[in-house]
């Protein structure tokens, strides 16, 4: 399943790239994308604002296929404090503008699987496959707002993972 989970990750940022390259994180003196996996950096004491952040939650396995199906539940977190220039006022604005990037970020919802363990990555020969999200609510924090969406992301097991 790390494959699969890799290769979400990477297209997500990809397409983050793409949508909106200002959406940026300094992590360890390093500008990165901001779209961070947490089980791969450094704990966090607090969330960073205005970055998505992937958390993996459970696993599970599909075996009466005829090629083993995983499944792996992945949650993006993400908050907003708005932006100085109007006080943070316009939190819900930020707010639903990283909603907007992330459902673009989701689509199309398939993405080819990869082993980047490799060096190069390697392409492998089936597709990691997600069902749409589910937003929960907008939550209110003090002076931020953040939002947990849930998806579901699919692959199916390949000869030697």
């Amino acid at each position: 399943m790390q494959n699969a989970k890799d290769s979400f990750y990477m297209a997500l940022r990809t397409r983050l790239m793409a949508i909106n390259p200002a959406r940026i994180v300094l992590i360890r003196g390093a500008v990165r994308p901001g779209i961070l996996v947490e089980e791969a950096e450094a704990s966090f004491s607090q969330i960073p604002a205005d970055v998505f952040i992937l958390r993996w939650l459970g696993i599970g396995m599909d075996r009466e296929l005829e090629s083993p199906m995983m499944a792996a539940d992945c949650e993006v977190v993400y908050q907003t404090r708005g932006t100085q220039a109007f006080g943070g006022l316009d939190r819900g604005r930020c707010l639903s503008g990283m909603d907007a990037e992330l459902l673009k970020m989701l689509t199309p919802p398939q993405t080819l699987k990869v082993n980047y363990a490799a060096n190069p990555p390697l392409e492998m020969s089936t597709q990691v496959f997600w069902e749409e999200p589910i937003l929960g609510p907008a939550v209110m924090q003090r002076d931020q707002m953040s939002r947990s969406v849930k998806v579901k992301v699919y692959c199916l097991l390949e000869a030697g993972e």
